[in-house]
């Protein structure tokens, strides 16, 4: 049974943007911490954004895409997107959906601190 299924990655230039989607199972969207982290390679995964459960949500961003990315998450649907708008080459990676299975504790938790992960989408920023 697959948790998290992420979509909307690809190729673009520097300055554009993109939208990823992640469509999650109920039992595993529904009070989680949700976020997105990604990775290079040789690198350790790096967090990205995460959004809290709840109706009135809140988020935290990783301070390289602080005012660039936004993540959002839709209740009726147990999807959580992440507007990327501006990229840059540097944010080239492996991108990552996943789900604490707790909240967020008023954080962005690291990487080890999830339990469920999507099979991860590939975003390329060229120059």
């Amino acid at each position: 049974q697959v948790e998290l299924e992420e979509s909307g990655g690809g190729s673009v230039q520097a300055g554009e943007s993109l939208t990823l989607s992640c469509a999650a199972s109920p039992y595993t969207y529904a009070t989680s911490c949700m976020g997105w982290f990604r990775q290079v390679p040789g690198r350790e995964r790096e967090g990205v954004a995460v959004i809290s459960a709840g109706n009135i949500p809140y988020s935290h961003y990783a301070a390289s895409v602080k005012g660039r990315f936004t993540i959002s998450r839709d209740n009726a649907k147990d999807t959580v997107s992440l507007q990327m708008n501006s990229l840059k080459p540097e944010d080239t990676a492996m991108y990552y959906c996943a789900a604490r299975g707790t909240g967020c504790n008023g954080r962005l938790p690291p990487a080890d601190n999830f339990r469920a992960w999507g099979q991860g989408t590939q975003v390329t920023v060229s120059s």
